[in-house]
């Protein structure tokens, strides 16, 4: 599969196996409950809240070992980190399909979330650096155009599934692909190294942050961490925060249905603009959308569809600047590293936005929910604007 002196992998080849894995790993974890979750709460009594913490204690390990993936990717490439995503998240799936009582459920879910770290957009963004370096970023793009299928793919084909095998026929469905077609498409496909350079090692005392840096580097964690935590929580909640302001069931899912091609339509856009600008436009524009579209939800704008779609393209295009800006900042050689870092407060915001913003619709509704994401958003653009400001101090940018 390698072409050119250089011996590195086809970018075609790569990407298409990084997209196509990133909407398998995705709708086989993270989306899985979305349409599982009912079946397995009839099948088992189990409460479902509790069935639903499945995916929190799944994000919650994944935020653990993600900056120990994110190492070994830096120091040895992606394949077999990947690689071994799929058998932690397959064999996580088989476990969940046989679960017979919840520590049983719960330890599947374990497994499962090993894998989510090693198998994300964090560790397939990290691997598309070891091997292509600063030239990653339109390899990353691509690989998050098909990320934002993921849900529109598997939720259909996970009903689909139950319909016909159960919830844990359907499990075992994903396992059998994860272990006989994503792992073996991983091993043939990437390389058995990182081509960053040998003396670009993660660990090189020349490769470690100073302290004007440190300060970088954290504005940049609180960015995406707050943007993931208003993601997972709008994610969660809309079809309620629709219901509140008087929308019947039908006409909110009518209107949540604009969240995936608005995201994906950004994203596209993105992808043939992205080139001639620098990755901090695009965080910033990210941050400026989905401000507007809480706000507008918010101060009940009568045409709720267009909050819903700025808000949506805001998160698409800010999936993209999460890969591309701490490449820009940092350079390739600390790049995988700084991704396995940032994967934990990442992840650790998903399991726990959801808690939080249900908590918080049950105390106060719509009103105090969408005041709390409009919030974030507005202190998320301040942060974004601060980004900027010291990255050109720094002269990380042009």
């Amino acid at each position: 599969m390698q072409s050119g002196a250089d011996g590195k992998p086809n970018r075609y080849a790569v990407v298409s196996v990084l997209g196509l894995g990133q909407i398998l790993a995705w709708g086989s974890t993270f989306y899985l409950l979305a349409v599982l979750a009912p079946a397995i709460v009839r099948d088992t009594g189990w409460a479902y809240d509790q069935v639903i913490s499945g995916v929190s204690v799944g994000l919650l390990t994944a935020g653990i070992v993600s900056p120990r993936f994110g190492r070994a990717i830096g120091e040895h490439g992606g394949r077999s980190v990947l690689a071994l995503g799929s058998v932690l998240i397959g064999t996580g799936l088989v476990v969940l399909a046989t679960a017979q009582n919840l520590p049983w459920y719960m330890a599947a879910w374990l497994l499962i979330g090993a894998g989510m770290g090693a198998g994300l957009y964090d560790a397939a963004f990290a691997t598309l650096a070891s091997i292509y370096g600063r030239d990653s970023r339109s390899a990353i793009t691509s690989v998050t155009l098909f990320g934002g299928f993921a849900s529109t793919v598997c939720w259909p084909m996970s009903a689909v599934l139950t319909a016909h095998l159960g919830w844990r026929g359907a499990c075992l469905s994903y396992a059998a692909v994860h272990l006989g077609v994503a792992l073996p498409a991983y091993w043939m496909t990437l390389p058995r190294r990182s081509f960053l350079a040998a003396s670009s090692h993660p660990a090189a005392p020349g490769l470690r942050l100073v302290r004007q840096e440190i300060w970088l580097f954290a504005l940049l964690a609180a960015v995406v961490t707050i943007a993931a935590a208003i993601l997972s929580m709008m994610g969660n909640l809309v079809l309620q925060l629709l219901q509140a302001r008087g929308m019947e069931l039908a006409a909110a899912v009518a209107i949540g249905a604009l969240i995936g091609p608005s995201a994906v339509g950004a994203r596209v856009v993105e992808s043939f603009a992205g080139h001639r600008y620098h990755p901090i436009w695009t965080m910033i524009g990210s941050a400026i959308l989905v401000a507007a579209g809480t706000l507008l939800f918010l101060l009940r704008f009568p045409f709720v569809g267009v909050a819903i779609v700025l808000y949506a393209a805001g998160n698409g295009i800010g999936s993209i600047a999460r890969g591309t800006l701490p490449l820009a900042l940092f350079g390739p050689a600390r790049y995988p590293t700084l991704m396995g870092r940032l994967g934990l407060p990442i992840m650790m915001a998903m399991a726990a936005a959801p808690f939080g913003g249900a908590l918080t619709f049950q105390v106060g509704g719509a009103d105090w929910t969408l005041g709390m994401l409009a919030a974030l958003a507005l202190v998320n653009a301040v942060l974004v604007a601060l980004l900027w400001q010291l990255s050109r101090r720094l002269g990380s940018h042009s």
